[in-house]
C-alpha cells in the first residue's frame, strides 16, 4: 500500500528578527526566491554571505530545485540520474548564498566544546559515568572529572572507584561542561567548577526544537540567578536558572554559594576545589517554601511558551518574559497566583515581548 506525506501547514511564529527576515526576503525578490512550484532561481552574487529562511515546510524526498548552479548543504541530497538537490528531512529551507539547506523541525543535539549542558546518569560504570546530555551518543563523565568533597588534590585510587555511587548515581541530574569531543560525536564532560555538579532543590524541563536544543541559544551566560523582587534586598527571593544548550533546562531555588551564582561570588580557579563543600553530592532537597515553588513553576511556564511561539530562551528573553508575566496576572485581575501561559496569554506575552 503506498504511503503518501502530506505537507504540514506552517505555524504562525512570534519572530523577534523577522522584520530583519522579512527586509531581505523582499531585497531578494527581484533576485529570486520559492515560486508556486517549488523551484529556485539563481540569486545574483553578493559580496557578503546573506542567509534567509523561508517559512515554507519541506518534506523528505521533496525536490527543492533541479538548478545546476545551487550546492546542497545539510539536510539534503542529491539525484544521480537527474541533477537534482532533495530533501532528506522535514524542515525549514535556508538559503545562504548558492548554497541550500534544510532546517530540520526536531533534531538531536549535537555536542561542541564549551558548550554548558544538563543532563541525567543512565549508567555507572568503573571509572565513569555515562551520562543523557540529548545527543545521539551517551556523553561520558569520568571519574578524574569531578571534584572531591572536601576539596581534596589527589589521584583517584581504587576507594573512590568503589565509591563511585555516592556521586552520582542512576537518574540523578547535573550540570556539566563539554571538555572533549570524540571522533564519533561522543562528548566527554566534566565538572570542575563552582557552577557544575549535581542539581537539587528543583524542577527539570526539556523543550524540544531543532540542532542545540529548540529555544535555547548560546549566550555569555547559560546559567543565571533570576530576582524577583521583594520589600528589601534581604527579602528578595531569588532563583537559579540553568540553560543548557542541549535544551534541558533546570530551574531551583537559590542557595547563597551554589549555582549559577557561584559564577561570580566564588573564588579564582586555582582555588575551585578548596570551596568543594562535604554537601556537594548530598541528594536531599532543602525545604521550599510555597511562594518560591510558585515562582518556579511561573518561570517554567514563561520558558515553555517563549518555545511555544518561536522566540528565543536567554538570560534577557527570560527575565523579560518573566516580568511581562506577572504584570499579565495583575493586569487580568485573577491576582499573581495565576500560572497558566498557554493559549491566548501566551500569544499575548508572545506579542508584548516583540513589541517592545
Amino acid at each position: 500500500m503506498p504511503i503518501t506525506i502530506l505537507q504540514p501547514a506552517p505555524v504562525p511564529v512570534f519572530n523577534d528578527t523577522r522584520n530583519d527576515h522579512a527586509s531581505a526576503s523582499d531585497s531578494d525578490s527581484d533576485e529570486g526566491g520559492v515560486d508556486l512550484e517549488g523551484d529556485i532561481s539563481m540569486m545574483r552574487p553578493s559580496k557578503r554571505a546573506r542567509r534567509t529562511e523561508d517559512d515554507s515546510i519541506v518534506t523528505p524526498g521533496e525536490v527543492i530545485t533541479e538548478d545546476p548552479q545551487w550546492m546542497r548543504g545539510h539536510g539534503t541530497y542529491t539525484t544521480r540520474q537527474a541533477p537534482a538537490i532533495v530533501s532528506s528531512v522535514a524542515g525549514t529551507l535556508a538559503k545562504t548564498n548558492r548554497l541550500l539547506s534544510v532546517r530540520p523541525l526536531r533534531a538531536r543535539y549535537t555536542p561542541e566544546i564549551g558548550d554548558l549542558v544538563v543532563g541525567r546518569i543512565v549508567e555507572v560504570q568503573a571509572k565513569r559515568w555515562r551520562v543523557d546530555v540529548g545527543a545521539s551518543l551517551l556523553a561520558q563523565l569520568p571519574l578524574s572529572a569531578i571534584n572531591l568533597p572536601g576539596g581534596i588534590q589527589r589521584r583517584r585510587t581504587e576507594t573512590d572507584e568503589l565509591q563511585i555511587r555516592t556521586f552520582f548515581s542512576e537518574g540523578e541530574l547535573l550540570v556539566a561542561e563539554v571538555q572533549q569531543l570524540y571522533g564519533d560525536g561522543g562528548a566527554v564532560l566534566h565538572t570542575r567548577s563552582l557552577k557544575y555538579g549535581k542539581l537539587r532543590n528543583g524542577v527539570f524541563v526539556a523543550v524540544s526544537g531543532t540542532g542545540g536544543g529548540g529555544g535555547v541559544v548560546r549566550a555569555r551566560r547559560q546559567a543565571f540567578t533570576l530576582d524577583l523582587g521583594g520589600a528589601s534586598a534581604d527579602d528578595a527571593e531569588k532563583i537559579d536558572v540553568v540553560l543548557g544548550v542541549n535544551g534541558y533546562i533546570w530551574i531551583s531555588k537559590h542557595v547563597e554559594g551554589e549555582g549559577a551564582a557561584a559564577e561570580t561570588s566564588g573564588p579564582g580557579i586555582n582555588r575551585v576545589e578548596e570551596s568543594v563543600g562535604l554537601n556537594v553530592y548530598s541528594s536531599q532537597n532543602d525545604d521550599i517554601p510555597m511562594s518560591t515553588m510558585r515562582e518556579i513553576a511561573r518561570v517554567r511556564g514563561v520558558i515553555e511558551a517563549l518555545v511555544e511561539h518561536g522566540l528565543r530562551v536567554d538570560e534577557d528573553m527570560v527575565a523579560r518574559a518573566y516580568h511581562e508575566a506577572v504584570e499579565m496576572a495583575r493586569g487580568d485581575g485573577d491576582g499573581e497566583d495565576t500560572l497558566y501561559l498557554g493559549g491566548e496569554r501566551g500569544r499575548r506575552l508572545a506579542q508584548a515581548l516583540v513589541g517592545r
